[in-house]
């Protein structure tokens, strides 16, 4: 308990929490210079959230995808990468399970977990693909993530058009029902809104985050080695394997969020003119989470409640929803720059070692 107790006192904590507050006050700013009343604002966001069940549930399936992928970007950071191709690798997951989820008849039992499982390979070998040829060819992994988004958006609609979409139409027939992960019961109990399996292993992925980073040998290599692969090399590990295990991993984890997002919330999967976006707010979320799986998990949970509760604040206070941009671009800003935060933190962290 003392060590839980630990994490939420360490500076670690303290940075993104001032971070949080100071985008809040900074889009409360916004708001008044707008003639918006930012209490009442802020109080029609929390209503929007908690104000009913339905409302409540919609929230929930909103952070599920904004976890898998803020993992798959913070993984990558940990391991010294930049995997900005969780928004490729969410759609690559999308487009398996939507194959998987339609094209075979087998039990449930079997047929949404190869559902998921086909959702997590094709994400993962989409981002092993980035981190071979950072491996075996130098290529910088900005580069060829940012790529292959475009790559996956494309080459999901091609496969889609010439496969899966009826004739006249613009998305896929429906997945079987073998291959749903929806939780019936649990979605009646909110009102019909999407809840499904994908929450749970939006957590257990966390938790897998933590294990395989601190608590296995694989982990303490992928660390090591972006930490200092030259040292690493010396110390007689395999750096190339590590820069394609590290990007394989941080892809399977946004695979899975694009499969559960077909499998348990659409159950087909459109045309898409554009990308989904989870990717790239998966960025910012790991950022905020400071690239640590509980603190992924939080800011998802933040900002999924932002982005849903935006449409409370434009029926509620009339305030714009590109307003909710505006908060959210803030709390990005002041973590990035965590040295502005620590001139408002210096007097509580001074305070802190007087004490101590």
């Amino acid at each position: 308990m003392n060590r839980v107790i630990a994490v939420f006192t360490k500076e670690s904590f303290l940075v993104p929490a001032a971070a949080i507050i100071l985008g809040l006050l900074t889009g409360a700013v916004a708001m008044l210079a707008g003639g918006f009343n930012p209490i009442k604002a802020y109080a029609s966001l929390v209503e929007k959230v908690f104000g009913s069940s339905y409302n409540f549930g919609e929230t929930i399936r909103q952070i599920t995808p904004l976890i898998f992928t803020g993992l798959s970007v913070a993984f990558a950071f940990r391991t010294g990468l930049f995997n900005i191709g969780a928004e490729g690798q969410f759609i690559m997951g999308m487009i398996a399970s939507t194959a998987v989820g339609i094209s075979l008849d087998l039990p449930a039992y079997i047929h949404a977990p190869l559902a998921v499982l086909a959702g997590a390979l094709a994400g993962g070998l989409w981002g092993a693909i980035a981190g071979y040829l950072k491996a075996a060819r130098g290529v910088n992994e900005v580069i060829t993530t940012i790529m292959l988004n475009w790559i996956a958006l494309y080459f999901a609609n091609y496969i889609l058009n010439a496969f899966f979409v009826p004739a006249g139409q613009q998305r896929s027939e429906m997945i079987k029902d073998s291959a749903s992960i929806t939780i019936g019961w649990l979605s009646q109990m909110f009102d019909s809104a999407r809840l499904h399996w994908g929450t749970l292993l939006a957590v257990l992925a966390a938790v897998f985050f933590y294990v395989v980073l601190w608590k296995t040998k694989t982990g303490f290599e992928l660390r090591a080695v972006g930490l200092n692969p030259h040292a690493s090399e010396y110390a007689g590990m395999n750096v190339n394997r590590n820069v394609v295990n590290a990007m394989f991993i941080g892809g399977m984890f946004a695979g899975i969020g694009g499969a559960c997002e077909i499998l348990g919330v659409s159950h087909y999967q459109a045309v898409m003119a554009g990308m989904p976006g989870y990717g790239f707010d998966g960025i910012a979320v790991a950022l905020i989470g400071g690239n640590n799986p509980l603190g992924v998990v939080l800011a998802a949970i933040l900002f999924g409640m932002l982005t849903f509760g935006a449409a409370g604040m434009k029926f509620g206070a009339g305030v714009p929803v590109e307003l909710i941009r505006v908060v959210i671009a803030s709390v990005i800003f002041f973590v990035a720059a965590h040295g502005i935060v620590k001139v408002f933190l210096k007097p509580i962290l001074k305070k802190k070692e007087g004490g101590n």
